[in-house]
């Protein structure tokens, strides 16, 4: 379950931090009882960043494939192996 913080608690640095370690997600900071910030580990952020990399990854793939741009696995390998003298 996601973690929702008022914005004064932001005073408290090393609770803010040592929460957000110990969370595998984002925490949710209000203002006036509304949204205003997210924070997060870098840890989190990197594997959240790294994840977005293989989504928009693989809809390039899909794409690729729903537009018939595809290469025929077996004459792709014998041009590389051609090419580097392999």
């Amino acid at each position: 379950m996601p973690k929702i913080i008022p914005i004064r608690d932001l005073k408290n640095t090393s609770m803010i931090s040592q929460m957000c370690h110990e969370s595998d997600e984002p925490i949710f900071v209000t203002k006036n009882g509304y949204g205003d910030m997210v924070i997060m580990s870098m840890k989190i952020y990197e594997e959240k960043m790294f994840m977005s990399d293989v989504y928009r990854k693989l809809k390039a793939a899909e794409e690729q494939l729903t537009e018939g741009k595809t290469l025929n696995g077996d004459e792709s390998l014998k041009s590389i192996k051609e090419k580097y003298n392999v």
